[in-house]
């Protein structure tokens, strides 16, 4: 069994006096006189000579009284327990700095060395004084360094040889007060305003004062705060889940394992060109456009004013017609694609409201699977990159100057504004600067290791297995659709204005169906598909009414935010008092106003004070004439009546609606040319000038001249 012996085996007086043991006088001369009266320096190999500067004598431990001994290895025993284990150790180690790990590299050198020289022949004392030379520190030091490693592995020992002040937190004990300071400073702080640390500081300073809350100096407080709260909360709590993705690094996904067509991705994009349509309407087009995933090839196109529906419909069959039907489909979820004509039926679509009777979409018929890229992520959707190099390219190309419209609305050119290029010349140079995009070489994806997208396309195209749309399928992708039930009688359906019917329906009155038809001719007739998507046949227009466009109502992109339930949680523990409490708290601590806040509002007068203001103007006062109230109550219901018009004195604005309209012309072109107008004829006008009637007739005198108005 092991002998139980201390830390430290020899002592001197002055160690003795400064060690606080039971039974040990305080000073040096009382240690060497008790070590004369017990004569400690008799008893055999328990006193020797100290080797070194200042001489003296030590004493073994054993000479020591007993209650002193108990203290010495009650020491030892509690230094054990509160040494870590092997793991904590090294975890310990690694989190040090390196001037430390330096530290308890020499000492462990200087511990192989001693052990060197005793298994030499040399006594274990005069190889500890020696090494103790060479490094320049005292015996007793190299001694505390062999008991940091006691009964330690020798695999291990670099980790417990470290500075113990280096393992010493440094952190001091925090009241209650400081708590209460540093909560209210960080619930200031961690807000998605954003407000800078300094302003938080003084709103916490101000409520500390109130309560009477001991405080942190502005950088210790900083430190405190950084040190408290991990950086991605902070960001988080600061600029949202969008500051939180970027604490993070985007997925990478590996697309070389795939094969030409096996999977598509689409989006839109807003071009930076002014673009002057036939109907004479001048705006930024948007292009949709389908990518192979593989070879990163733009397989097919669409443009028009604004993303819709039907232009990705045909978009989405020139690429089945042309190339084939595709495994996979990663789309965006704007409402162009998660309409229902296209996605109806897919398991993980939210967009639009779901009922149990929608007709399956176009997608999941042809047997395609969907996936949503994340809203507002442009690293999910691999066309995004595609488009910002053709966007570019297109938008500054020498055939449009004049029409660039810069790519931020900081960032227009000189010449803004100044030219809209024509639809035919623009969806030239955009087919051209596609083929350029995709014929390019030099590409350096993984699938095209230097080739263009084109010949990667191609040599994988000719040996995948392509799917081939039939007849029935081609209808899919070229058809609206709608969900409605055949008459009870005659089994005709009504659609949009327009009756159809075949023979064939006469059989299923009152059945509910899915109307499948060309959205740029109605009367062209429609197929006729049951509610499971299967073709029951072709019905023709009976009654050309209604209208041979049908236009989807543009909308605007959904919301795209997304809720971190765990950063959120993180946040409001870290922030121990709302907002509103800031807030309520602020206003309890501000200062009575020292004047009245009723001085700080303008009031208007109302009537008129002629006695008080002598200098005033006359107020406006109506005319008491009968013939203008009543012309003024006509114009009031010809106006804003729902029923019908009141007629209007013919000696007035005019008769009719068209003869209001060049009166009001004729009144303003005389205002503009600075001509005199009565008081009459001007209120006239402003009125006349507000109403619908009018900005209807302008719209189509602004469109088709004189020649539209009548």
């Amino acid at each position: 069994m092991a002998r139980l012996e201390p830390a430290q085996l020899w002592w001197t007086a002055d160690e003795l006096a400064a060690s606080g043991l039971p039974l040990m006088p305080g000073t040096k001369r009382a240690i060497n006189a008790m070590a004369d009266r017990l004569n400690w320096r008799s008893i055999p190999d328990c006193a020797r000579r100290k080797a070194g500067r200042g001489g003296g004598w030590q004493y073994h431990w054993s000479v020591l009284p007993s209650e002193t001994r108990k203290a010495l290895l009650t020491q030892k025993l509690e230094a054990e327990d509160a040494r870590p284990d092997r793991g904590q150790a090294w975890t310990d180690f690694e989190g040090l700095k390196d001037s430390a790990k330096a530290k308890a590299r020499m000492r462990l050198e200087a511990i192989r060395l001693i052990e060197a020289l005793h298994g030499a022949g040399n006594s274990h004392v005069a190889a500890t004084d020696a090494v103790a030379r060479k490094y320049g520190v005292s015996s007793r030091t190299i001694y505390n360094w062999l008991s940091m490693i006691e009964g330690v592995a020798e695999e291990d020992r670099l980790a417990y040889l470290v500075p113990r002040q280096s393992l010493t937190a440094r952190t001091k004990s925090v009241s209650q007060d400081v708590r209460a300071f540093m909560g209210y400073l960080q619930s200031v702080y961690l807000r998605v305003e954003q407000p800078t640390f300094r302003e938080s500081y003084r709103d916490a300073l101000a409520e500390a004062r109130k309560h009477g809350w001991a405080t942190l100096k502005p950088r210790t407080a900083q430190r405190r705060l950084e040190r408290d709260v991990p950086r991605v909360t902070r960001v988080f709590a600061r600029e949202g889940v969008k500051g939180l993705e970027r604490c993070f690094p985007s997925q990478i996904r590996d697309r070389s394992g795939m094969t030409a067509l096996e999977g598509v991705n689409a989006d839109c994009h807003k071009i930076d060109i002014f673009v002057r349509w036939p109907d004479g309407t001048v705006n930024r087009p948007q292009i949709v456009a389908f990518q192979d995933l593989y070879s990163n090839k733009i397989l097919s196109w669409r443009v028009d004013h604004d993303p819709n529906k039907v232009m990705v419909m045909s978009a989405f069959g020139e690429l089945v017609e042309r190339w084939g039907i595709p495994r996979h489909c990663l789309f965006d979820n704007g409402r162009e694609f998660a309409n229902k004509w296209m996605t109806a039926g897919t398991a993980t679509r939210f967009r639009f409201k779901v009922r149990e009777d929608d007709p399956i979409g176009v997608l999941p018929l042809m047997g395609i699977q969907v996936h949503w890229a994340t809203p507002a992520r442009g690293q999910s959707k691999p066309i995004e990159r595609a488009f910002r190099d053709l966007a570019s390219d297109l938008a500054k190309d020498p055939r449009f100057h004049g029409a660039y419209v810069g790519n931020r609305p900081d960032a227009k050119p000189e010449n803004y504004g100044s030219r809209a290029v024509a639809a035919e010349k623009f969806l030239a140079v955009v087919a051209e600067k596609i083929d350029e995009h995709n014929a390019r070489d030099g590409r350096l994806t993984p699938s095209a290791n230097g080739r263009s997208f084109d010949a990667t396309f191609e040599e994988s195209y000719a040996t995948a297995p392509i799917r081939r749309a039939t007849e029935e399928q081609r209808r899919l992708w070229l058809m609206g659709q709608h969900v409605g039930k055949l008459n009870r009688d005659n089994g005709s359906l009504k659609a949009y204005g327009n009756v159809y019917h075949s023979a064939w329906m006469s059989q299923h009155p009152s059945l509910r169906v899915v109307a499948r038809f060309d959205p740029e001719d109605l009367h062209a007739g429609i197929y006729i598909y049951d509610a499971d998507g299967a073709f029951l046949g072709h019905a023709e227009c009976q009654q050309e009414v209604g209208f041979f466009d049908l236009t989807e109502a543009r909308e605007l992109a959904a919301q795209k935010a997304r809720i971190k339930r765990a950063e959120k949680a993180l946040v409001d523990a870290h922030k121990p008092h709302s907002v509103t409490e800031v807030a309520e708290r602020r206003d309890a601590r501000a200062p009575a106003p020292s004047e009245p806040l009723e001085a700080k509002v303008v009031a208007p007068v109302f009537g008129t004070r002629r006695a008080a203001m002598p200098n005033r103007p006359p107020a406006y006062e109506a005319p008491e004439d009968p013939a203008i109230e009543t012309e003024r109550e006509a114009l009031v219901l010809q106006m804003h009546g729902p029923g019908k018009r009141a007629a209007t004195p013919s000696n007035s604005l005019g008769e009719t609606p068209e003869e209001r309209f060049r009166w009001a012309r004729s009144v303003l072109a005389r205002s503009e040319a600075g001509e005199p107008i009565g008081t009459e004829e001007a209120r006239k006008v402003q009125q006349y000038v507000k109403s619908s009637e009018y900005t209807s007739l302008l719209d189509l005198f602004n469109t088709f001249g004189a020649d539209g108005v009548g």
